[in-house]
């Protein structure tokens, strides 16, 4: 084997697959999807093919024709990459993988109705980055291996289903539309059934195959913008209240970046289950709950999500060894676009409280600092468990160093040539610096351009920010480790981000009576944005202030973003002396770790292994 991706089983001397067709009956009943796979290469093949599978059932192989079955074989499992699928071909353009998913699919979470907000219908949603797709169908699971797809999503009449694809049509059932299927055809033609169409013409990597299932309804909020959630009116409308200056943003992307490449730009609510803040699937991105502050305030996730629509998406990292690649770029883009639609002091604050976290994550990976790298090596690591700021904070201060180089036009002619010249490809750290080299002459002799990429923790011209605002913040953080509290006067027009920078800024400990009566003048654990909240109640688990333990463990039963499980669980079983602290949080994870999505809970039970 020659594989192109630690993470993947992919053999860089097989094609790519250059279409999928996918038909999947969702199984609510056993939290199980029944599929039928069509693998299409560019041409016939002789030979093995390598698929990534992880936690499927797989029935057969066989030709689209005949339906003759075709050898293959199965690898005992990766604890990472899961099992290799070898298909052996004969002069073959395609063939049908016959599959099962099980209920310990990595990227699926079922969710029961009493786990809805609406209580009545179950649900169930994707999220397949980094290497979950393989649990939702056989692939090449490497973002080198861009794809192109059509999927019919055969769902409950009564429920409907969105999809990062465009939706083509919602329709009965058609008799043997399926070549096979596990579930068999009556099941699929049943009469309380419905098949929802989808189809993505553009390719993409299989990490941003997504959809959700369940009781679902939307608002519109611009010409080229929906906003899904479960059919709540309440929550469907603080969800359009919240995203209504979604189209400004798309304009201002398309000013600094060039033109929108995937037509529609429209955002699923999920439950508070969903681990991440926003998923960047194409056409379709999926949000927290938690980003609806009331404020417009969590359109800055929405505004990452949306740069990802350029970085990320149209030109994509090769492996998980350059995420920075995504993401690094994703947070510059994001703060330019926050810069033009919120002001000047909005992305300062979000400057400032990255340059806090990269910090932090400094800290985190001091025993392993490969992993403040910009270009990691990750062979045998799983990349949920190094996932981190890193990529985003680091990679943001190297591109706004260059930008600082050459001056914000000239970079600003760059990206979008950078965008134009690779969209639709994957690539590596080596053709981004090639480029950046060709293109600004001289660059390596001003910025030391290996030590940025390969260097361990934050290079020396990397840069805090600079404005009013951040300043004020920082220096009444520096005071309340004197003794001096905030007057209401200064901080009478914070909103939630003031408030998180101010807390990120304070001392790691403090004494539990400062704890106390900050919270008494500021009623900080008794807020609504969970930014605030966290960072409040990390202060108060490491002051050892115990008075708020009970929030802790609502809020970790509440929320399932990882952004706060993972430093309040770590917060309570890390160091000596916390007895009472460890047994709280093994009790709340054995309570709520089934509303967890697995991903999630993967994360916290590694948190565990390393501190209990």
């Amino acid at each position: 084997m020659a594989p192109i991706d630690p993470h993947s089983f992919t053999d860089s001397k097989q094609p790519f697959a250059a279409y999928i067709t996918l038909s999947l009956y969702v199984d609510f009943s056993t939290s199980v999807i029944h599929g039928c796979a069509r693998i299409s290469l560019a041409s016939p093949r002789t030979g093995p093919l390598s698929l990534d599978t992880r936690s499927l059932t797989l029935h057969s192989v066989l030709d689209p024709v005949s339906l003759a079955n075709i050898p293959f074989s199965i690898s005992p499992p990766d604890p990472i990459k899961g099992c290799n699928l070898v298909v052996s071909l004969f002069e073959q353009s395609s063939f049908i993988i016959v599959y099962s998913t099980t209920p310990s699919s990595s990227a699926l979470q079922w969710l029961s109705p009493s786990q809805t907000f609406g209580k009545k219908l179950p649900f169930v949603y994707t999220q397949c980055q980094s290497i979950h797709a393989r649990s939702v169908f056989p692939c090449q699971d490497t973002p080198a291996a861009r794809v192109a797809y059509t999927c019919r999503i055969n769902i409950p009449r009564e429920m409907s289903a969105v999809m990062a694809a465009r939706h083509v049509e919602r329709r009965d059932p058609i008799s043997k539309e399926v070549p096979a299927l596990a579930c068999g055809n009556s099941l699929w033609c049943s009469e309380d059934r419905v098949v929802e169409e989808f189809k993505m013409e553009e390719p993409v990597p299989p990490y941003l195959f997504a959809f959700a299932v369940g009781d679902l309804g939307f608002r519109e909020v611009g010409p080229r913008t929906r906003v899904y959630a479960e059919a709540a009116p309440a929550l469907l409308d603080d969800a359009a209240r919240e995203f209504a200056g979604t189209e400004d943003m798309i304009r201002q992307g398309e000013q600094l970046f060039g033109p929108y490449e995937w037509e529609r730009f429209d955002l699923l609510v999920l439950p508070p289950s969903f681990p991440y803040g926003g998923m960047e699937n194409p056409r379709m991105v999926f949000l927290t709950p938690t980003v609806i502050k009331g404020d417009a305030s969590g359109a800055q996730v929405v505004a990452h999500e949306l740069a990802h629509s350029w970085t990320g998406n149209l030109i994509t990292n090769k492996t998980n060894d350059h995420f920075w690649l995504n993401e690094g770029f994703t947070t510059y883009a994001e703060r330019r676009i926050v810069e033009v639609v919120q002001g000047e002091d909005r992305a300062a604050l979000n400057i400032g409280i990255g340059w806090r976290g990269l910090n932090e994550e400094m800290e985190r990976f001091k025993d392993k600092m490969e992993f403040t790298k910009l270009k990691t090596n990750q062979e045998g690591v799983d990349p949920d468990d190094v996932y981190s700021q890193v990529p985003y904070e680091k990679g943001f201060q190297f591109l706004w160093r260059i930008e600082r180089e050459v001056g914000r036009p000239a970079f600003d002619i760059f990206l979008k040539k950078y965008i134009a010249t690779f969209k639709f490809q994957s690539i590596d750290t080596e053709t981004f610096l090639d480029f950046l080299k060709a293109n600004i002459p001289g660059i390596e002799q001003n910025i030391d351009l290996q030590l940025w990429t390969e260097g361990t923790g934050i290079p020396p011209d990397a840069k805090e920010p600079v404005s009013n605002i951040y300043s004020e913040i920082v220096s009444l953080a520096n005071e309340f480790k004197l003794g001096r509290m905030p007057r209401e006067d200064e901080v009478a027009d914070w909103q939630g981000q003031q408030w998180e920078l101010y807390l990120e800024n304070l001392p790691k400990s403090v004494e539990a009576s400062q704890v106390l009566a900050l919270d008494e003048r500021y009623r900080l654990s008794e807020s609504k944005d969970y930014e605030v909240k966290v960072a409040f109640l990390q202060l108060a688990i490491s002051s050892n202030c115990r008075d708020y333990l009970g929030v802790v463990e609502k809020t970790l039963k509440e929320v399932g973003r990882m952004k706060y499980l993972r430093p309040l669980y770590t917060a309570l079983v890390q160091g000596t002396g916390k007895e009472e602290e460890k047994i709280l949080a093994k009790r709340v994870f054995a309570e709520a770790r089934d509303f967890y999505h697995p991903i999630a809970k993967g994360v916290v039970a590694s948190i565990f292994a390393k501190h209990l």
